[in-house]
C-alpha cells in the first residue's frame, strides 16, 4: 500500500453500543474523542449504525451540515422540525441541510402489512459533509434511484459538483457521494480523487494500490488519487466519497 492509500480496517473503529444501538465510527464521534482522526477532505462524520425494531434517535438538533443517510438493510422512519417525514429504505437517496438550525428524529418503526411491527433491525451509514457556507435555509429530500443501481456501474447518489447530474443535491461544490452495487467479477474505476473516502458497505473488493482485500466495513482514505480499479470479489456494496477541498483549502 502507498502513501495515497491509508487503509482503515472493520475492527479499528471505535464504537457506541448500548441495548438497542451498535454504532461504529470511522471518525471521531460523541465520547470517541480522538484529534487526529476528526475527518478526511470535508468528510466529518461516517457512522455505520444498526439499530434494533421499535427503538431510534428522538428528536434531536443539527445545525450547518448536510447530513446523508443510505440505509443497507431495513427501513427508517424520518421526521423533522420542518413537517417532513419518509420512510428510508435500500435504494432510497436521502438528504438533510441542518443549515440554521433542525431537529429530526429516525427510528425503526416501520410496520409491516401483516400489522405486526418491524421485528428486523436497520443497518444504515450515516455521513456528515460541512456545506459550502453557514446559515443556509434547512432543507430536506429523497429520491428512489433502485433502478439506476442495478447496471452495476458507479451512481453518483448525492453532489454539489456541477459534473454530476445527481439524485441529490448538497450544499458542496467540491464533494459527491457515489455507490456501486457489483456482482463478483465486475469492476469500476475511481473517480479523480484528490480527496476520498471507499467503504465496503457489504461483500469484499480489491482497489488498486492498497495490496489487500477489503472486506465488509472496511474503508480506504485516498489522497491524491483517482483511476484506480475497484474489482468484487464476492457481491458487494460500496460507498464512494469524492472530495476537490479539504478543512482549510
Amino acid at each position: 500500500m502507498n502513501d495515497r492509500h491509508e487503509l482503515h480496517r472493520a475492527d479499528d473503529r471505535p464504537d457506541t453500543r448500548t441495548e438497542w444501538l451498535e454504532s461504529r465510527h470511522s471518525f471521531s464521534f460523541g465520547d470517541n474523542y480522538d484529534p487526529a482522526n476528526t475527518h478526511h477532505g470535508v468528510l466529518m462524520v461516517h457512522n455505520d449504525e444498526t439499530v434494533s425494531p421499535q427503538q431510534g434517535f428522538d428528536s434531536h438538533p443539527h445545525r450547518d451540515m448536510e447530513i446523508i443517510t443510505w440505509v443497507l438493510s431495513g427501513s427508517l422512519v424520518h421526521q423533522d422540525s420542518m413537517d417532513h417525514s419518509g420512510v428510508i429504505f435500500p435504494g432510497l437517496a436521502q438528504r438533510m441541510s441542518a443549515g440554521t438550525g433542525i431537529r429530526h428524529s429516525e427510528r425503526n418503526d416501520t410496520w409491516r402489512a401483516d400489522a405486526t411491527t418491524g421485528i428486523e433491525p436497520v443497518h444504515f451509514v450515516q455521513m456528515w459533509v460541512l456545506p459550502d457556507e453557514s446559515g443556509i435555509e434547512p432543507g430536506y429530500d429523497q429520491l428512489d434511484i433502485s433502478e439506476q443501481l442495478t447496471g452495476g456501474g458507479l451512481v453518483t447518489v448525492a453532489s454539489g459538483m456541477p459534473a454530476y447530474d445527481s439524485a441529490i443535491r448538497i450544499a458542496n461544490k467540491n464533494a459527491a457521494f457515489h455507490v456501486a452495487r457489483l456482482s463478483v467479477g465486475q469492476s469500476v474505476p475511481l473517480p479523480d480523487l484528490p480527496w476520498g473516502h471507499v467503504f465496503v458497505a457489504s461483500g469484499s473488493a480489491w482497489l488498486e494500490g492498497t495490496g489487500d482485500e477489503l472486506q465488509t466495513g472496511d474503508a480506504v482514505r485516498i489522497t491524491g488519487g483517482g483511476g484506480e480499479k475497484l474489482t468484487a470479489t464476492t457481491d458487494a456494496e460500496i460507498l464512494i466519497w469524492e472530495m476537490h477541498k479539504k478543512l482549510g483549502r
